[in-house]
Order: C-alpha cells, then structure tokens, then sequence
C-alpha cells in the first residue's frame, strides 16, 4: 500500500489523465476518487493543481473526441456500443437521448454530472454534426467544471482525504485488498443493477415477418421511432412517425387508438422500444409491439432507410411493406 501512495505522489498527473481518460471512454471505473485524492495532494503542496485541472480537462477532451468522431462516421449505432460499454441502464434508455435532442450541445456541460449520460451526449453531437467548433468550446466548459469540482473537493477535504490514506497505508496489504474490495463493490452493484434493467425489458418482441404479415393481411400498423428527434431526422425507416411523448399521453382521443403500434430503437436488446412500449400500455394503447432488431435488424435485412427529412408523417401515413 505504501508503494501505491507513493506512486501516485510521483505520478500523480499522469495517474489522472489516464484513469479520466479510461473512464470518459466509457470504462466503468469511478473518476472521482481519484481526483478527490489528487485534489488533497496539490493541498499538501505535493501537486500543482492548475496542472492537474489541465491534465483532466485534456483526458477528457480526448475522449470525447474519439466518441463525436465515432458518432459522426457511424452515426446512431454508436450508441448501441455505449450501451454495452456502460454497467449504467440510464444510457441505454429513450429519455437519456432525449436531453440531448431538447438541449442541443450545451447540454454537454452538464453530461458528466449524470450517470450515463456524458458518452452518450458527445457521440450524438457527432451523429447529428454539431459544429466541431460548437462541441469542443461546451465540452471544455462542462469537462472543466467537472474535473474542477472533483479536485476542489479534494483540496477542501484533505484533511479527510490524509487520514484515509495513512489509515489504508498502515494496514499494509490488507489496505490495499480493502481498496481492490471498495472497487469491486461498486462495479459489482452497477453490474447487479444493469442484470436488473434487462430483466425489466422482458417483453415480447414483433419480428420483421411478423410485421410483413400484418401489412400485407391489411392491418392498420403505424411505426413509432422513439430516438430522439435528430436521429430520426437522419436516419429512419421510411414512413414512421418520431415518438413524442406529448402526443401520446392518453389513448383518448388519439388517432392511433385503434391501430396496431410498433416501437423501434437502435440500442441493445431494443432496451428503448421496450421502457417506451409499457408505458403506451400504462397510458391505454392495447396493441403495443418493440421491433426486434429494431433499427440495426432493419438494415441487416437488407430494407432501405430514408437518410433524409421528408414531408411530416400523419397517422394515415402509408406504411412500408416488408418483403
């Protein structure tokens, strides 16, 4: 344990750019840790803090970039290799993308204070081409104010920080097992919780032969994707409507009482279409089906997307018919 203390002493610095940067890429480890200790360090005189809040900013600029360049080649899909990286059920749920597509960019100086969110947000900047410009200047801002809080924190409770330290240092081995415990804790209960999340999404899925089946025996199907409105805007399948829950608060008066509902996503195991299905259920809607595959199963069959806006989709809108 006192090797550890004193590597970090030594390399304190680069211990930070790259644990932010690890956990910035999507890694489930916990940032703040460290900065907390890093932040205690400068306190003591052993870090200067002004590097230290560069190096952080610089980790997670880096990272962020990687994923707004993801995001801008591989556009929505991106989004479902996040959900698979995150231990974080938050990420891979509608309402998350949805910020995005009210706030725009500047919700990126907020990101990194949700769970789930941060990764998300910088590859939908670079799926719905926010300006470089534009991404990198909120990004700075929110990454400054993030990394800021956490060596702040550390420098207004080194004291606290200190005696941690001394106490796992005196233990010797066992108060480095102690950390190694800390940590796997804490990635087993975000495990634990991502195990809960997708037993919640057991439902049952509508496949694309199914759908055919439906469209071709004259059933009145109507597409609802439930991304957020800038992807459906660049990439959709033709014909569906983009998901607002507004308009789909109450099945009274709804001009889709009647009609067979299909929800569709791009994110694993339809994660999305499933939380966006049961609640149409709660709000009244009867027939109610996620895609299986959802938008991903769609272009591996080899069916055509519409890569740009057309006129708006009514409810009558003409329906796709799968081959």
């Amino acid at each position: 344990m006192a090797y550890l203390i004193e590597l970090i002493s030594q390399y304190g610095v680069f211990l930070v750019f790259a644990w932010v940067l690890l956990e910035q890429a999507g890694i489930p480890v916990p940032g703040y840790p460290v900065l907390l200790v890093a932040g205690s360090m400068a306190a003591a005189g052993q870090l200067s803090m002004p590097l230290l809040l560069v190096t952080s900013v610089l980790a997670c600029l880096v990272a962020d970039s990687a994923w707004y360049a993801a995001g801008g080649k591989y556009g929505g899909r991106v989004l479902r290799v996040i959900c698979r990286l995150s231990l974080t059920p938050d990420s891979c749920v509608s309402q998350t993308e949805s910020v995005f597509d009210r706030w725009g960019p500047r919700s990126l100086i907020l990101a990194k204070f949700v769970p789930g969110f941060a990764s998300v947000a910088t590859a939908m900047a670079g799926a719905t081409k926010v300006r470089r410009g534009a991404f990198l200047a909120y990004d700075a801002i929110g990454a400054t104010l993030w990394s800021g809080l956490g060596l702040a924190l550390g420098w207004l409770f080194a004291p606290a920080v200190e005696t941690l330290l001394t106490t796992l240092q005196s233990l010797g081995r066992w108060g480095l097992l102690l950390l190694a415990l800390a940590v796997a804790v804490y990635l087993a209960r975000k495990a634990w919780s991502r195990i809960n999340f997708r037993k919640q999404l057991r439902m049952r899925r509508l496949t694309l032969p199914e759908l055919s089946t439906m469209q071709q025996s004259g059933r009145d199907v109507v597409l609802v994707d439930v991304r957020a409105k800038r992807l459906w805007e660049r990439e959709r399948i033709p014909g569906s409507l983009v998901f607002d829950a507004a308009e789909w608060g109450s099945v009274e008066g709804s001009p889709h009482r009647d009609k067979t509902i299909v929800v569709y996503c791009d994110c694993p195991d339809e994660a999305s279409a499933v939380v966006v299905a049961r609640t149409l259920k709660g709000n009244g809607f009867q027939r109610v089906h996620p895609l299986a595959g959802g938008l991903e199963g769609w272009r591996l069959a080899g069916f055509k997307v519409e890569p740009e806006p057309t006129a708006p989709q009514s409810a009558a809108s003409a329906m796709p018919t799968v081959a």
